[in-house]
């Protein structure tokens, strides 16, 4: 006769997981957010549903995959009906998936984009929901915005998928995963460029966060991911690979842009003008990073001369790639603050998108996320941060943008910059006993 045998449960493991189970669904944010979730689901399917699709870049995504498909590793002859491939070679691993599970046809791609975009929703919620910055019914502004819907689920751009797994890898910083962060920041990367507009605010909280041989060794980790996806185009074809996937130095259509349309087309397309913004923008990083970012380590300039001190730096360099000791490299560095890092990262990426010279509408997701918890973040009135949010909304749906719409929302993005810059700077590190009980959630 067989005896089974069973691990006993303690009686008061049990009644503390499910008292905190209750806990966890009576907290209202919590229940809020699976709401959300449920009601922008069903706005989705409506969506896909009843309103028609727009023709804009899945028909050339697919060309381009299709060449890919066929065996052409020459980056010169990707092209499709909007002009040659222009992002790095993730963005055509995952589109062949794409289009192998949808047979390249819109109406199933649109459902799965849907899902992404339930997915990406909830991926949000749970980064809002860690850092306790927005208050739970300014969380629905993340639901409100049509542009958004329009496009994940109406135009199916590529720029969907990067933010996507932009935020998945903001989940692993939040838990101090830095290398799996790297990993998947790398993988957002290889789909659209315009992720590396966080790479700035994420290499200081790396140097916050780990040693030097930390660093080294989740960027290295980043850096294989590039070169693993870019392989066959790298042994075949390099410089064509390497010049049209990573251009930093494309001029966009002044027509489409919708941040400076109301600058002279003249000036627009000027390197002058580029450089300027260039230098604003490396100007706002800066100014940024010595007095808020790095304000409680006596300054930018101070912080780094304590992370690159020549004797320390000899030291990493020697052990930065033995595996162990990169993984425990930071174990004598203090835990960052889930919020200290998410603040960091946004409002390193809007100092990006507040100086690049041309967005266009798909580049609204870029940021679009963002914004509820950056107005959240200014020491602006209730009203005044929705209204901000209903302008910045309003601009990104003129159609096609004007001189008006485009300085009206240059004004905007200035104004939240000014609020972000009069907020109190934020202490980085988390102490003992916080630490303490985070561990024990």
């Amino acid at each position: 006769m067989a005896v089974k045998s069973a691990r006993r449960v303690n009686p008061s493991q049990k009644r503390s997981s499910k008292a905190s189970n209750i806990k966890l669904f009576k907290n209202p944010k919590v229940a809020f957010a699976f709401a959300l979730l449920l009601c922008d689901a069903v706005l989705v399917a409506l969506i896909i549903a009843y309103v028609p699709y727009t023709k804009i870049d899945w028909d050339a995504y697919m060309s381009q995959v299709s060449g890919f498909l066929d065996g052409e590793r020459d980056y010169s002859n990707l092209k499709g009906d909007t002009g040659p491939l222009v992002y790095p070679a993730g963005f055509l691993y995952f589109y062949s998936a794409i289009q192998y599970v949808t047979g390249g046809e819109v109406y199933p791609a649109q459902i799965l984009f849907g899902v992404l975009y339930i997915i990406n929703l909830g991926i949000l919620l749970f980064i809002y929901g860690k850092t306790d910055v927005v208050p739970w019914w300014a969380m629905s502004l993340l639901c409100l915005s049509k542009r958004m819907h329009s496009i994940f689920v109406l135009r199916l751009f590529n720029d969907c998928l990067a933010v996507m797994l932009l935020h998945a890898s903001l989940v692993s910083l939040l838990h101090q995963r830095w290398h799996l962060g790297l990993i998947i920041f790398s993988g957002a990367v290889s789909v659209k460029m315009n992720v590396l507009l966080y790479a700035p605010p994420l290499l200081l909280l790396m140097f916050k966060a780990m040693n030097i041989g930390g660093v080294i060794s989740a960027l290295s980790g980043a850096a294989l991911v590039q070169i693993l996806l870019g392989i066959p185009f790298i042994m075949s074809h390099p410089f064509a690979y390497i010049s049209r996937a990573f251009n930093l130095g494309r001029v966009f259509i002044h027509f489409w842009s919708v941040n400076f349309k109301f600058v002279p087309e003249a000036i627009f397309v000027s390197k002058a003008f580029a450089i300027s913004l260039l230098i604003a923008h490396l100007g706002l990083l800066t100014a940024f990073a010595h007095y808020r970012w790095c304000m409680h380590e006596g300054g930018l300039f101070k912080f780094l001369y304590s992370r690159l001190d020549p004797i320390k730096l000899k030291l990493a360099l020697t052990s930065s790639f033995s595996l162990k000791k990169s993984y425990n490299s930071h174990s004598s560095i203090k835990v960052l603050r889930k919020e200290y890092i998410v603040t960091t990262m946004f409002v390193g990426n809007f100092i990006g998108i507040l100086c690049a010279r041309s967005l266009h509408y798909q580049f609204y997701s870029w940021y679009f996320h963002s914004l509820p918890y950056l107005l959240w973040k200014t020491p602006f009135p209730t009203l005044l941060r929705v209204m901000l949010f209903i302008g910045v909304e309003f601009c990104w749906n003129v159609y096609p943008s004007s001189l008006y719409s485009s300085a009206l929302l240059l004004c905007l993005h200035l104004v939240i910059l000014v609020g972000l810059w009069s907020a109190p700077p934020e202490y980085p590190y988390v102490d003992n006993k916080a630490l303490i009980e985070d561990k024990g959630k």
